[in-house]
């Protein structure tokens, strides 16, 4: 053969072997894509999951710090409530209300104002396994810290450099302190700082809507005379202002709005305590299943919270049985009286509910 005929059959080799090399190369990718293919229960194939969500507000080892605010108007702006997974306010002495607030791998500078303990907020912090933080404490919440060989750190017992008071603020509504201070304290106390209990809330990533439940764009929840919370729905957010005595919470440095993704309500009667101090402190009827609403995203649904001991975990179910799925936010847990008149407002083409709750146990 020629040498012409030499080059060209040599040219026509390169070429075929170029082209099977693309054919190759996109016969792979095609493989590779379906690979990453699921069908769903239609027989549609659809992209897979690049991977699984976790969820945001609840994760980690670190073991959670319940830390008491104080909720008297004089201790308002709070620090740190935001950064809470969770706040529980309950009725205390004289119709005021107190703040529970919950931290679990939180980096904060400041948090409070701090106040002093009640002995059945211990149940709630004994539910999420969490060190229970407060600045003094009630006759009964010294007695039942030492039943339940509770993990506390006591402000009035602390070494003067885990809390510090502030001067913008009068005592006793001026104590504060931080997450790095509280973990120095408990490490100091050689309290287990870690934890693998599972979330109270049965969090999800999946957004919850609750479609079949009522509007829910204002929500008053009145805990006495004295102290009425009122949530306002921020639809292009996703989540609820909140107002205290018609006045909006904000924190206590930034001064932006205090925002909550959930609101739990649950209906259990209070009563007053006979003790030596006639300081009218409150008892609480807790143990049982008692009426509650699930609110979130501007919807609401009636549920039966049930908690059948005090350091058992309270468990939030649908009038079906269900545990309910909560999303992936902040949340404020309100505990408040049978007889409370709780509002839940739709849109204006909704009507308003009120709470005719008379079925606890």
């Amino acid at each position: 053969m020629e040498k012409g005929g030499v080059k060209i059959l040599i040219a026509i080799l390169v070429i075929l072997v170029i082209v099977a090399g693309g054919v190759l190369a996109y016969k792979i990718t095609q493989d590779k894509q379906e690979a990453e293919q699921v069908t769903n229960e239609n027989g549609i194939l659809t992209a897979e999951v690049e991977e699984e969500k976790t969820v945001q507000i609840f994760q980690g080892n670190d073991r959670p710090f319940a830390v008491m605010i104080d909720n008297h108007e004089d201790a308002w702006p709070q620090a740190g409530l935001q950064n809470a997974y969770m706040v529980y306010e309950i009725i205390v002495e004289g119709g005021e209300t107190r703040l529970m607030a919950l931290f679990k791998g939180a980096d904060l500078e400041k948090i409070g104002p701090v106040r002093s303990a009640r002995h059945y907020f211990i149940d709630y912090a004994l539910e999420n396994d969490a060190i229970y933080v407060h600045f003094g404490q009630s006759p009964q919440a010294q007695s039942d810290i030492k039943k339940y060989s509770v993990d506390d750190i006591n402000g009035i017992s602390e070494d003067g450099t885990t809390f510090w008071r502030v001067k913008d603020k009068a005592a006793p509504h001026n104590a504060v302190t931080s997450t790095e201070n509280l973990l120095k304290s408990a490490e100091s106390k050689k309290y287990r700082t870690t934890s693998d209990e599972t979330s109270v809330l049965n969090y999800v990533t999946d957004e919850v809507n609750l479609e079949n439940g009522e509007g829910a764009v204002k929500v008053t929840i009145p805990h006495s005379d004295l102290q009425t919370v009122e949530y306002y729905y921020d639809e292009q957010n996703k989540v609820y202002e909140r107002y205290a005595r018609e006045e909006e919470q904000v924190d206590w440095d930034t001064e932006t709005p205090v925002t909550v993704k959930n609101i739990i309500i649950t209906f259990c009667n209070n009563y007053t305590l006979s003790d030596s101090e006639n300081k009218g402190r409150q008892g609480l009827r807790n143990i049982g299943t008692f009426d509650g609403y699930y609110i979130t995203n501007g919807k609401a649904i009636p549920i039966k919270c049930i908690k059948n001991a005090r350091d058992e975990k309270t468990v939030y179910q649908d009038l079906d049985g269900n545990v309910i799925n909560v999303n992936d936010g902040n949340t404020f847990v309100h505990i408040c009286p049978t007889n409370s008149d709780v509002e839940i407002e739709g849109p204006a083409e909704e009507t308003t509910t009120n709470n005719t709750n008379s079925n606890n146990t």
